[in-house]
This record gives C-alpha cells, structure tokens and sequence, in this order.
C-alpha cells in the first residue's frame, strides 16, 4: 500500500511560484495562487486573455519561451500545467534536482505535492486529496461537503481569529482553553452567527461568555469505552464522542489501528493492553495510570476492545473508580459473539436450533476448572468461547467428557469483522487439529453449537470458511472421536 501524502498548508502570501503553460488549466492554478496571496510567475509561449490581463495590471510575471531551468530561480513551488508531457516531465525533474516541491497535472507519479480538492468559508478551509489516483472522487466528497458547511463557519473561524490572543490570556492551560472551546462551539453562538449577528455583536458576546467562564483546574474523569471488535464502523456515537473529547487514552492491544484513528489525534495514548500471558500486576498499573491522569484534571477515555463488561475488567475498574471518588460513566460496545457471529454469518440464536446463549471465557486452566460442564453440554443452545486459543484441546475434553456429541459443529472466527478475518469451520472431534492445521491466531473467538454449521450457506463477509482436513483412511476412528469414560472415581461420584 502507498503511503498516505502529508497534509500541508502552505503560506505562500508575497513567495514565487512558477506555473509552467499558459492555458486554460494553467489560468486555474494561478486564480487559485493569486486568492492564495502569492507571486505568480508564468512561463509559456502565449497566455490566455485573462492571464494576459493580469499580466497588464502586474499581478503576475510573463517569462514568454519554451520551458528553462533558470525559470526555477525563485520559486517555492512549481506547476506544470502544460499539454507536452515531456516538458511537464522536464519541469519535474528540474525541480526534484533542486528540492523544489512540483505538481505536475494529471500525473501522480511525477508530482511531489498534489493540489487538494478545497471547501472554503472564509478563513476555514477543507482539503480534499485521493493521493492523485482518484481526483474525480475527492470532487464529487466536496461537492456534497460543500451542502453541509453553512457560510455561518467562515464569520466563527474569523471571530475565533480576531480573539485568538484574547482566549489565550484568558486560558493559558492548553487543556482548559480546549474544553471553553468545545464548551463555546457547543452552544448558542454558531446559531446566533447563522442569525447574521454583526462582527461587533459576536465580539460582545464572546468577551461575555470568556468573563464567565472558569479558569479553574477541571476535575478528572475517566470513560470505559467499548471500541468493538475493530472494524470502526462499529464504533458508537457516544464512544467515537468520547474519544474525541479525551485528554489520555488507555487502550488495550486488540483495538484496531483503525478505530485509534477516530479518536483525537492530539490525545497522549498509552498502550495498557494484556495478551493471555500477562502478568496480574498489569491491572493495578491501569489503575495507577487512571488515577494519576485525572488527579492531573485530565479526561481519561479507557478504550477496551468490544465491551467493557463482558470479561473487560470493567467492574474492576469501576470499583476502583468509585473507591477513589473518581466521576466516570460507561459507553458500551459490541462485545466479540455478537460482531464476530454477526459477520461469520452465524445467528447466536435461532428457532430451530438454539435459544440460549452463554459467553465463557477460557484464557487459562484455572478459568476451565470454574465452569460448569454439564450446564455447558446442554442441547439447543450456543457457546461463545472468549480467548479460547490456547486451551482448545482442553474444551473438547471437558465437552466429551459432558456428553457432548463428537459431530457438535463449531466456527473459529479470527480477526472477526476486519479485513483479514478468516472461518475456519467443523465438528468437535477435530477442534484443536483443525485450528492448528489453519494456523488460528488470536484473537479468535470459538462458537460451539448448531448455529456454527450455518456459517458455511450465510457468510457474507470475506471468504468462505475454511475445513478440517481430510482424515487419514486408518484415521476413520481414531481415539479422540468417541466420547471419553469417566474415571471410576468420578462415576462413582
């Protein structure tokens, strides 16, 4: 994949840039340079009637000719705008020779910097690019832009200007200053703008409100957040709120990169995540780091892949919240069974084959000795097996040794409702060689039960679920698929 371009904007008020071609493309870039406050320089053979013109009132330079070296002298930037393609490419090379930034128009492989689709009201401006490959998409996103941004934002980006020293004397502290803003942002005055309050009235109204507001240190607080099981999409209004109002991010290793790019991109983000092996002391850290960062007056979002309640030590965490007078709330998220079944095209529940579900969790031996067995052998219901990779020899001798038919279907789903999940599909007899024969990694979540069958006629998301593989002929009954015999001891029992 191509790495992303650089978001860039560029102060080029009273700065040379060169516009190679004097046609009617060229006339666009140079409309576009003149609004932006520069000094055009064009260098063609001929010009357009408008460029000519403002050639005549001096607002740009003419170097008439062919295309010279020497024309990149002054320039910050360079743009070829001609229809010769090896004189676009001769301005390219000349200018990469000189670590000079070029566009070339039309050609993403030639051009070091690319001219963004723009939204503009007033100072406020949003920029569009598709990398060069795809400008037709980043023009129709503006158009539909354009139908969501009132001019109202242009008059509030030159307000917030104008005041822009006033608010910092007034809120020195970075994180106090932010939250007047989203405090100001959030209530009347974008309507009051829409309204055509004047200049004079707006800056009344927000010297009012600044003279109001409290520059006093703000009270930490901490928000569990759900993230989901990582495809963004899934995120939560109320979470995707939180993370961009989040001072520090406490986030466990299984949220997505994608879902971390919701949230606000200045934000201090600290990974705190466990894998199976971790050590116990790891949750007394996360405590450590919450209470720290809100005795600081920080706003503390703890992100937590799925939902913070279905094994997410979010009652933990609560507890310790609440025992150290720390204000929090809770934003729930779409726990691994129900995304991971979802788009495995496996119903949890159904008519005729289950109606119950449980959700267990067997990370370790010590969590596979506190389940109930038996209760977990029950016909006509659904399992869903929380970190389960590691021990799944183990659930298929526990379910045996329950009474479990060897046939029960089950559904690994790895990487659940991301790009890269995978189905691995078949019965109980074979989990654990199954699982090892694909190479399931965490994090994978087991289904057990009828339901798991259905995976392979209602997937709908990435490919197919994958097989066992094929037994060996002399492997037709092998040991593991009969159900195994208590030990006396526990018959006896």
């Amino acid at each position: 994949m191509t790495a992303p371009l650089f978001p860039l904007f560029a102060d080029l008020r009273d700065r040379s840039v060169l516009v190679v071609g004097g046609g009617a493309v060229a006339e666009r870039k140079v409309e576009a340079l003149l609004h932006a406050g520069a000094l055009p320089v064009v260098g063609s053979p001929d010009l357009t009637d408008a460029l000519q013109t403002w050639r005549e009132t001096g607002r740009i330079r003419w170097r008439a000719g062919e295309f010279h070296e020497g024309w990149l002298g002054e320039a910050w930037l360079v743009i070829a705008a001609t229809d010769n393609v090896a004189v676009n490419r001769a301005v390219a090379s000349a200018a990469n020779a000189r670590r000079i930034l070029a566009n070339v128009v039309d050609d993403a492989e030639l051009s070091s910097f690319h001219v963004p689709a723009i939204v503009q009201r007033g100072p406020l401006q949003v920029a569009i690019s598709s990398g060069g490959g795809a400008p037709m998409l980043a023009r129709h996103l503006r158009r539909q832009l354009e139908t969501l941004f009132d001019d109202s934002l242009g008059t509030l980006a030159e307000l917030l200007a104008r005041n822009r020293d006033r608010i910092r004397a007034r809120f020195p502290d970075l994180g106090l200053r932010r939250r007047f803003f989203e405090t100001l942002l959030a209530g009347p005055l974008p309507r009051l703008l829409r309204q055509r309050l004047d200049s004079e009235q707006a800056d009344e109204y927000l010297q009012t409100v600044l003279e109001a507001a409290t520059t006093t240190q703000a009270t930490g607080s901490v928000v569990l957040v759900g993230a989901g099981p990582g495809d963004p999409g899934l995120v939560t209004l109320n979470a995707l709120r939180a993370m961009n109002e989040a001072d520090v991010i406490l986030h466990d290793r299984l949220v997505s990169a994608e879902v971390l790019r919701l949230a606000r991109r200045d934000a201090t983000r600290i990974e705190v995540g466990k894998s199976a092996n971790g050590h116990s002391a790891r949750q007394e850290e996360i405590h450590a780091l919450m209470l720290e960062h809100t005795r600081a007056g920080k706003r503390v979002v703890r992100l937590k892949g799925g939902d913070p309640f279905v094994f997410g030590r979010g009652g933990e965490e609560l507890e310790f919240l609440r025992a150290h007078a720390i204000p929090y709330e809770v934003v729930p998220g779409i726990t691994a069974a129900v995304a991971c079944a979802a788009y495995a095209g496996i119903p949890l529940t159904h008519r005729d084959h289950a109606q119950s579900l449980r959700l267990v969790t067997a990370h370790c031996k010590d969590s596979l000795d506190t389940l109930d067995w038996n209760a977990l052998a029950q016909k006509k219901q659904t399992l869903a097996v929380y970190m389960g990779v590691a021990g799944l020899e183990k659930v298929r001798e526990r379910l045996l040794l329950a009474g479990v038919a060897p046939g029960l279907p089950f559904a690994l789903v790895e990487n659940g409702s991301r790009p890269q999940q995978r189905v691995v599909a078949g019965t109980l007899a074979t989990l654990p060689e199954t699982a090892h024969h694909h190479q399931v990694q965490s994090p994978a979540l087991l289904i057990l039960g009828e339901v798991a069958a259905l995976a392979d006629t209602l997937h709908w998301f990435g490919a197919a679920p994958l097989a066992a593989p094929p037994l060996p002929a002399s492997s037709q009954h092998p040991d593991h698929l009969r159900t195994p015999t208590l030990p006396l001891a526990a018959q006896a029992a």
